[in-house]
């Protein structure tokens, strides 16, 4: 796919962050855009900085955990816009947590958001893609989903699950030669709404960690605008790229992992442990 002109994209956490950049920069191109949210609100206000494009621009209020709710979504989508080329499986949630310290429910409300909604939004958008010949699935994972961090077991084990999971479907793509392919991202220090709205429960204390404190010094290291976040994944789909690393931290843990496949644990926990 080298440009967007006339296509079609589905875009899901498009109320803010890299979504919202995504579903702009898009029409700058003229990509039409069907749009997803669990916040109507957020949708109603990308949709406002839209006004002046010339794309048809659809929304729809939806929990990526439905898998009923993203079926639907799909065919409403070709419905609306006759068909679509590109799906960007970008709704996310986080979860700060001992794996003592995790609830059930924890562990099932961030795996049916960051792993299933990646999953559903796949598999229900991929037959009506592969019908244009000329298609992309985008699957967002994390600087996450190349090392694992503490308090972060849930997180990691969703964002290690998209990255496995889309690089598979990549292969599949590749020898079906269907003219679809997939790309997996892995952003590093995002500025969006996701270390905000993280779910912390008390037993990072367990650690010597402060929950408050911790959300402060994460939200500190979040420095790259979405917009160039957005940019960059554009760009990559436009190169056909299988992975794509966004920000300096995402590459430099992806060094680190690789000169220290299980060495960096200890170089992370001994960071983590310092900071306390």
């Amino acid at each position: 796919m080298k440009n967007f002109q006339n296509k079609v994209a589905a875009i899901t956490g498009a109320g803010s962050g890299i979504g919202q950049q995504l579903a702009l920069l898009l029409a700058k191109e003229g990509c039409h855009l069907s749009l997803s949210d669990v916040n109507e609100q957020g949708l109603i206000e990308t949709v406002e900085k839209l006004k002046d494009t010339d794309v048809r621009v659809t929304i729809k209020k939806l929990d990526v955990a439905d898998q009923v709710a993203v079926k639907e979504w799909a065919e409403e989508t070709v419905q609306d816009h006759g068909s679509v080329n590109m799906i960007f499986n970008n709704a996310g949630v986080a979860l700060a947590s001992t794996v003592e310290g995790a609830s059930y429910e924890e562990l099932e409300w961030i795996v049916n958001i960051n792993f299933w909604g990646v999953v559903y939004g796949t598999k229900e958008f991929l037959p009506f893609i592969k019908q244009t010949g000329d298609g992309h699935i985008v699957n967002i994972s994390s600087l996450f989903g190349l090392t694992a961090q503490p308090t972060q077991s849930a997180y990691n084990a969703t964002k290690f699950a998209v990255r496995g999971f889309t690089e598979s479907l990549r292969q599949e793509l590749d020898m079906e030669n269907c003219g679809v392919s997939a790309l997996c991202v892995h952003p590093g220090g995002i500025r969006t709404n996701i270390a905000n709205s993280a779910k912390m429960n008390d037993s990072l204390k367990t650690l010597g960690m402060n929950p408050e404190k911790s959300a402060k010094s994460f939200n500190k290291l979040l420095r790259c605008p979405p917009k160039e976040a957005a940019r960059q994944i554009l760009e990559a789909v436009k190169k056909d790229k299988r992975r794509l690393l966004i920000g300096n931290d995402a590459k430099a843990l992806d060094l680190l992992q690789r000169l220290l496949p299980t060495g960096y644990q200890k170089v992370i926990a001994f960071a983590s442990k310092s900071k306390k």
